[in-house]
């Protein structure tokens, strides 16, 4: 016999490649465990993203607005806008989008922030518009100033965050405290 002919005694007994059914069951089990656990990490993760960038958008806008209107000396309004070149009268529903426009005729829109992609909901009981003075005051508040509340698509107080805006022009976002904002 030559050398790569095999013997009778070997043929069948070589061992074949490959996994046992054991060692399959086994990693379907553990991969299992891991999916469960990183799945609602995962989301948590994207919900918290997408929240914090709508109302870091909006909160962003309207520091720009009030530095604008200082450094130009001139009001620079932030107004809810569902078409992307005028105000919507009436409209406290920020999730439609909004611009900021100047008050000077030459400049006019500045920044344009199109509808929100989710369907979370940014209102405001009554404030569709704000208008930073020269010396960055907020016009059409009440003296103690407003909350803007963006609530994520199921309502989960986790997910809720307000921006609070106060007549002198500043800004801070919070999130919920129990049922409300502070």
């Amino acid at each position: 016999m030559s050398a790569s002919t095999p013997k009778p005694r070997d043929i069948g007994f070589a061992r074949s490649a490959g996994f046992t059914m054991i060692e399959l069951m086994m990693t379907i089990a553990i991969a299992t465990v891991v999916m469960t656990l990183a799945i609602p990490s995962f989301r948590y993760i994207t919900n918290a993203n997408r929240i914090a960038s709508e109302v870091n958008g909006l909160v962003g806008d309207m520091q720009f607005a009030r530095a604008e209107a200082i450094k130009e000396g001139q009001g620079v309004t932030v107004c809810v806008s569902t078409n992307g070149t005028s105000c919507a009268a009436g409209d406290t529903f920020w999730q439609h989008g909004w611009i900021v426009i100047s008050s000077v005729g030459a400049v006019g829109l500045l920044r344009v922030q199109p509808p929100f992609s989710s369907t979370d909901t940014f209102e405001s009981p009554a404030l569709s518009t704000v208008t930073f003075n020269r010396e960055g005051y907020a016009g059409g508040l009440p003296a103690a100033g407003t909350l803007i509340t963006l609530h994520d698509s199921t309502s989960t107080s986790a997910w809720t965050r307000c921006l609070s805006l106060t007549f002198s022009g500043q800004m801070t976002t919070e999130k919920v405290n129990g049922t409300t904002c502070t």
